[in-house]
Formats: C-alpha cells, structure tokens, sequence
C-alpha cells in the first residue's frame, strides 16, 4: 500500500481557503454522488453561497457503464436552484480518468446551460483519459500500480484509503 495518504479534512479546508473571493456568490455547487456530495455539502458550508446544494448521479451517463455496472446504492440528481446562466461549481473527491467529470457534465447539461462550469477536486491521482483538470485542486497523490484512492466517511469524518482494484 501507498505511504501516508492526505487527510482529507485539512484538504477541504484548502480547498476552500482557494475557492473563496475565486467564486462568484451566487454560484452553485454540485457534487457528484457519493464523495463529491460530501466535499461538497463542506465547501457549501465554508463558502456561504446564496443558492442551495445540488448532486449529481451520474451512473447512467458514464461510458463505462457496460462493464462496471450500476452503482449499488441508486441515487437521483436533485439540483435544487436555475441551471441556466449561472456559474456552476462541479466538486468531486478523486479525479483519475476524467471519465467521471465527462458524465457529470452531460448529466449537468440535462438540468440547463449553465454560464461557466469549474471542476473543484480533493485529490488528483492522474492516469487521465480524457482532457479534463480541476480548476480548484486540495492535492496531488501518487499511488503504486493497481491502487485507487477511495475516500470514506466514518461517522461524519472523511478518510482517504489506497485500495487494491479488482483483477
């Protein structure tokens, strides 16, 4: 297993010390089920933005679908404020592949055309597949071959894991 992980805590509070004055008041944030919406719910709270929350599901937009399957835990996306015209801020916790990122934006793209969209992210682990980066990053890790960073939530406090993938 990899070294010692970030603390995700400290990282979203980063995060957030960079976001703040960089996004716009009446911006909303969106997470991306399920570690995006609890960075998110958190940059929420320490940004004070006007508009409320929104999550994203985006199982059914991803292009991998096929081969992982459906996430076991079925999640609907609420976006409880106007897409249209507005900044959107996309959070998620890890960004790899940026296979992710790409379904969340065509799912975003069903609720309206927002004016901007700006990817807020805990973790960079690389292995990109596709042209995506994160306007607002917490950290870059590095992991051993054949590890993904997956993070947690243990009674309200986030953890970050380096795990073995499936073979």
């Amino acid at each position: 297993m990899s070294a010692s992980l970030p603390d995700p805590e400290a990282l979203i509070a980063t995060l957030a010390a960079r976001m703040k004055g960089a996004v716009d008041r009446d911006a909303g944030i969106v997470g991306i089920y399920t570690g995006g919406a609890w960075v998110a719910e958190r940059l929420h709270a320490a940004l004070g933005l006007a508009a409320p929350l929104g999550v994203l599901a985006v199982t059914l937009h991803r292009d991998d679908f096929g081969r992982i399957g459906l996430h076991p835990e079925s999640r609907r996306s609420q976006i409880p404020f106007a897409v249209d015209g507005r900044e959107i801020i996309l959070v998620d916790d890890v960004l790899h592949t940026g296979r992710t990122v790409r379904a969340a934006l065509n799912e975003l793209f069903d609720f309206g055309r927002p004016r901007a969209v700006r990817l807020a992210v805990l973790a960079d682990r690389g292995g990109r597949e596709l042209p995506v980066s994160a306007d607002f990053l917490g950290t870059a890790v590095e992991l051993a071959p054949g590890e993904e960073l997956v993070l947690s939530n243990e009674s309200g406090r986030l953890r970050f894991d380096a795990k073995r993938r499936p073979a």
